[in-house]
């Protein structure tokens, strides 16, 4: 079972002096370990994650190296820093020290060196995803109604193809889109679309989609009641600065979002350790630092303890800095003014010891020692003290290949997260409404073609039957001029019929005159019949 303890050992002086104690009640309320390269703070990070995993807390772990994967395996008396490790456990007199192991549960964003991580681009946000994209100003108000109109028109964003197509969407409306939400450029779309590229080239495609991670695999317990520690392999992620500290904003995000309210619990419901956190903050725009602090500053109040590693304090912005009560100060090397400025600052803000002079030794501590102030059980911040760090006790180094594989298959996770799902969403959707808007313009079109073919035929059509009419109408004309024709022949031929012939006319006119001359004949007879001797024939 996890031991019942109230706080962790972190170091002590010389013969066990001035133990220095994180507080379980009051490791909620953040932290800091800073300094130099090679002065310790990853010892002192792997120091912190063990004692909170032996008092039953989980934790999460962003292993920007890649030897934060020893946690799962004890420590070995024959590795090379044992006796030093031995040598240091006697100088603080920790008479309880023994290599140890802890549970772990091993992660990667592109599901190589440990469980795939996803989320859906709906969850991540507007606001975060234009910081990861490095949008501008008008670009994130683009793409914040982007989201407007997928969430008003009930379609889901899961991954960055989902996000494309919903792109092109208001691209096509943005003449519609401008009327009601503002200026919605294809020019700032276009730029959207370029920035999406990049962002898959950065690997983008793995950490978007489902199935997308449930928080509550981060908050379990093994069966002895110790705190299963997550560990991230982030050294590739490194890589892709902008997406590895957008990642952990998110997780942080969404853990604000998820836990609910439980003041100051008696220990944490989970701490959170953030390795490089200069990347957090570099080239964040104001509206992005407001929430990180806003999320800093109210995540306590959930349960959730935040940690961040740097090299360099004056890397956390001061807003988030004041939030951080629990501080490990390793070496800092004061070469430029930069760290002299780093060197001021971070002796300014520990609680004054008299018997320190933070200033000096500062500069003067040697690897695995450390300024250190913790909250008391009060609230109130120890005076800073000179402490030696107390060894860890699991395996300072990373995993074989071997050994990870054999932790990948055994662990509470087994497949859950191994395979891709691509269900039904914006992508999907939008292309059916496209496909269906096509083929309706498609048959409309057809139908319009056909209308236009058959007025065309019926002009054609009408065409035909003038031209046969006209056609009908001149053979009519035709025939009825022949008929004439035809009459006016016979009509010729009955009239020729019947005038004499020359023959005809000579008998006629031979007839004519020996009628006449009988005619006359008779005539001179009769008159001589009647008038006696007085008419003669002339």
């Amino acid at each position: 079972m996890a031991e019942q303890v109230t706080s962790i050992l972190i170091g002590a002086g010389p013969g066990g002096a001035a133990p220095q104690r994180l507080e379980l009640k009051r490791a909620n309320r953040h932290g800091l370990i800073a300094g130099a390269t090679g002065t310790g703070k990853t010892v002192s990070l792997q120091v912190l994650v063990e004692g909170l995993c032996r008092a039953g807390v989980p934790t999460f772990v962003a292993d920007v190296k890649g030897d934060l994967g020893g946690l799962a395996m004890p420590g070995d008396a024959m590795a090379k820093n044992h006796a030093a490790f031995q040598q240091r456990a006697a100088d603080i007199a920790l008479t309880d020290w023994s290599y140890e192991a802890c549970p772990v549960q091993l992660w990667d964003l592109f599901g190589e060196q440990g469980h795939p991580v996803r989320t859906t681009v709906s969850e991540m946000g507007p606001l975060l995803l234009s910081r990861l994209m490095n949008l501008n100003e008008v670009q994130e108000g683009v793409m914040t109604i982007a989201f407007h109109v997928a969430d008003k028109d009930g379609l889901m964003l899961l991954d960055l193809d989902d996000l494309q197509a919903m792109l092109v969407n208001i691209g096509e409306r943005a003449d519609e889109l401008t009327l009601e939400y503002g200026n919605v450029s294809k020019m700032s779309v276009g730029a959207i679309q370029r920035s999406l590229l990049q962002l898959r080239a950065q690997g983008g495609d793995h950490f978007f989609g489902e199935p997308a991670l449930e928080l509550e695999d981060f908050l379990k317990l093994d069966e002895n009641g110790r705190g299963v520690v997550n560990i991230l392999a982030a050294d590739r992620l490194m890589a892709s600065p902008r997406l590895y500290s957008t990642f952990l904003l998110w997780l942080l995000s969404e853990l604000f979002e998820a836990l609910p309210e439980v003041g100051d619990p008696d220990k944490p419901k989970l701490a959170f350790f953030f390795d490089e956190a200069h990347l957090l903050f570099d080239d964040a725009p104001p509206a992005l630092l407001e929430k990180v602090e806003q999320v800093v500053r109210l995540i306590r109040s959930k349960g959730v303890g935040v940690y961040f590693i740097t090299q360099n304090p004056i890397d956390i912005p001061d807003k988030v800095a004041g939030q951080l009560s629990n501080r490990i100060q390793h070496a800092l090397r004061a070469f430029t003014p930069r760290d002299e400025a780093a060197v001021k600052s971070a002796a300014e803000t520990f609680r004054p010891n008299p018997n320190v002079d933070v200033a000096s030794a500062i500069t003067q501590l040697k690897v695995g020692e450390a300024l250190v102030s913790l909250l008391q059980p009060d609230g109130a911040p120890t005076p800073v003290e000179r402490t030696l760090i107390q060894p860890p006790r699991s395996r300072v180094g990373p995993l074989s290949a071997q050994e990870r594989a054999i932790m990948l298959t055994t662990d509470a996770i087994g497949t859950r997260y191994d395979s891709k799902l691509d269900r039904d969403s914006a992508e999907e959707i939008l292309k059916a409404k496209a496909d269906e808007a096509a083929a309706a313009a498609a048959a409309s079109k057809a139908a319009s073609e056909q209308e236009k073919q058959a007025a065309e035929d019926a002009k054609v059509r009408a065409r035909e039957e003038k031209e046969a009419a006209r056609v009908r109408a001149a053979e009519q004309r035709e025939a009825d001029r022949l008929a004439r024709a035809a009459e006016r022949e016979e009509a010729r031929r009955v009239r020729e019929a019947a005038k004499p012939s020359m023959t005809d006319k000579m008998m006629q006119s031979a007839g004519r005159a020996v009628a006449s001359s009988v005619g006359r004949q008779i005539g001179n007879q009769l008159l001589r019949g009647i008038f006696g001797g007085l008419l003669r024939g002339r």
